[in-house]
């Protein structure tokens, strides 16, 4: 079998590939970084004249009517220039739990304003994708929820909050519902929002087609969604390297002539190169409804977090001292990377729990 993207997918990809090189230079993200907003209006605004909000929402609610793949080209090059918008939630996870699990009129009035970018949803699933921490967890009692989510994704700019409780329900959330308390948190990354929520009996409206198997679909997506903003950071990196190894010189000659830094730039790209056939086949086993769809996102968000990890450890080593220096700016992508390592399940959770699954697949065999 012949794998690859199609004529109209990488003409996506490049088109956006040009896009966000002009919406996001390295200026804007220092721009967003020592701002006093956590949300990049220009920047969504311009990315919503593209289609980009509604590339999985349905053509008859005013989407492009477009697959996992495509929205992981796109989340590519995200990474790739550390785009500052929120995209796990308002264009990923928010769209297919209303699509898979809302009422008719939910999805009449909800889908289209995704589409139009005028409907933001930040998602509240960090229980449920990477763990409960210690005191967290969402219970939902007599019609409202009280607990907390620690962890919640792309809440700057947000109207709504997709939440997942302890037993599995989907709801939808105003963000300035009363008895929701809304905590930013500082986390390394400057590019993507984060916050702790509170809830004390704060009214909701529930998906009511939420089930163990919406729940399992907007993981995967959300999994491989991160997986490619890794693969594009991770990229970013090995060039950067590569690019400052011809032009840098000690010894009167380029340090990419020497074994050393050389290794440093292929190891890079050995490790990086896999991870993008694991994304492309997670995409695509989601998007065909294949039996391994889950397996293949927990593989490709675990591979990439460790491969992103190594392309910033060996760019910052190639880079030398101006490596860390705020002049170069590769720390934004070092610090999207860390975050993207550990956002929806780390690398070591997600191998527990493609082992979990692999086992409970595969029939007992005894040893010889």
């Amino acid at each position: 079998m012949d794998f690859a993207l199609t004529e109209d997918q990488i003409l996506l990809q490049e088109q956006m590939d040009k896009a966000a090189a002009k919406l996001s230079p390295l200026a804007r993200v220092r721009q967003h970084a020592a701002g006093d907003s956590a949300f990049a209006e220009d920047v969504w605004a311009a990315l919503t004249e593209l289609g980009v909000p509604g590339i999985l929402v349905a053509a008859q609610f005013g989407g492009l009517g477009m697959g996992l793949l495509d929205a992981a080209l796109i989340s590519e090059i995200f990474g790739r220039y550390t785009v500052p918008v929120p995209f796990f939630g308002a264009v990923v996870a928010a769209p297919i739990a209303i699509a898979a699990a809302g009422s008719p009129d939910q999805q009449a009035d909800l889908l289209p304003q995704i589409a139009a970018g005028k409907l933001r949803i930040a998602v509240a699933l960090s229980e449920m994708l990477a763990g409960a921490r210690a005191g967290s967890g969402v219970q939902c009692r007599a019609g409202k929820l009280y607990g907390s989510s620690y962890f919640a994704v792309d809440v700057a700019g947000a109207r709504m909050i997709l939440v997942g409780d302890a037993s599995g329900g989907l709801h939808l959330v105003d963000i300035g519902a009363p008895g929701l308390t809304v905590s930013p948190i500082t986390t390394v990354d400057t590019t993507h929002s984060v916050a702790a929520l509170s809830f004390d009996g704060v009214q909701k409206r529930a998906l009511e087609g939420a089930s163990v198997a919406v729940g399992k679909r907007i993981a995967a997506a959300l999994r491989v969604v991160a997986a490619a903003d890794l693969l594009g950071t991770g990229t970013r990196m090995m060039e950067m390297a590569v690019e400052y190894a011809k032009v840098r010189r000690q010894f009167g000659r380029p340090i990419g002539s020497f074994q050393a830094v050389k290794h440093l730039c292929v190891d890079m790209a050995a490790e990086l190169e896999p991870g993008r056939a694991l994304v492309w086949y997670a995409a695509h086993a989601q998007d065909a409804g294949l039996a391994d769809a889950e397996t293949a996102s927990l593989h490709a968000k675990a591979y990439l977090a460790d491969a992103a990890r190594i392309a910033a450890r060996n760019s910052i080593e190639v880079h030398g001292g101006i490596g860390i220096t705020d002049e170069l700016g590769l720390h934004y992508w070092f610090k999207r990377a860390t975050f993207g390592g550990q956002v929806f399940g780390g690398p070591v959770r997600l191998r527990e729990l493609a082992a979990a699954e692999l086992e409970i697949a595969r029939p007992s065999a005894t040893l010889f």
